[in-house]
């Protein structure tokens, strides 16, 4: 018995062989590209996220602002119970600014007294009975209005917030079945690589016979 291959033999075997590689070959290139793909799309995935986060924290001041805003709103209107409408109000009669437009008021309506002649007069402490209450409500009310200003820059920030976490989320849908696609993409390539080697088998034993080869 001898070992050695005659020429046929290595025709057969060299078609096989060249069959090998190039199946082997398209195997490794297809498990590169899916490879490559995928991580592009994992980097784009971790780019967008972050994005969206530095948004978040962008915004978040005024989401905080706003919501504090609705809370004191609330104060105010009595819808979060009858002490802290208490409470509220309070806050804004010995504020700052109460007292020294109390004071000015005061100073003015005893100074047109005093001009007219009246200053110990019925209308004068009327006047200043009235003034204190008529300044408080007007405060009140200009303070819910600038609560509500507040109030509208917190929704926006919200809603911004909001709208890049939808768009976040689409793209990331949207690398997420990119991602999938080449992860398929690259399971179907190596099944036709590893179809291309059970081929490339057959075709190097078909082309050793085909040639009449003999060990």
């Amino acid at each position: 018995m001898t070992f050695g291959l005659s020429g046929t033999a290595i025709a057969g075997l060299a078609v096989g062989a060249a069959g090998l590689y190039s199946a082997s070959q398209q195997a490794g290139a297809a498990e590169d590209a899916s490879n490559a793909q995928s991580a592009s799309s994992a980097a784009a995935i971790a780019q967008r996220q972050q994005q969206f986060e530095a948004i978040q924290k962008l915004l978040q001041p005024f989401v905080e602002t706003g919501t504090k805003a609705v809370g004191a709103q609330g104060d105010l209107a009595g819808i979060n119970g009858p002490q802290a409408q208490r409470d509220a109000i309070a806050g804004i009669q010995n504020s700052p600014e109460f007292v020294a437009m109390q004071q000015q008021g005061n100073d003015a309506i005893l100074q047109n007294a005093s001009a007219t002649g009246g200053l110990r007069g019925g209308n004068t402490q009327a006047a200043l009975a009235q003034f204190q209450p008529q300044l408080l409500a007007q405060l009140i009310q200009q303070q819910y209005s600038r609560l509500g200003g507040l109030t509208s820059v917190g929704q926006n920030a919200a809603a911004g917030v909001g709208n890049a976490g939808m768009d976040t989320s689409r793209g990331i849908a949207d690398l997420l079945q990119q991602q999938g696609a080449a992860q398929a993409g690259g399971f179907l390539a190596q099944g036709r690589a590893n179809a291309g080697f059970a081929n490339a088998i057959t075709s190097g034993i078909g082309a050793y016979y085909g040639f009449g080869g003999k060990f």
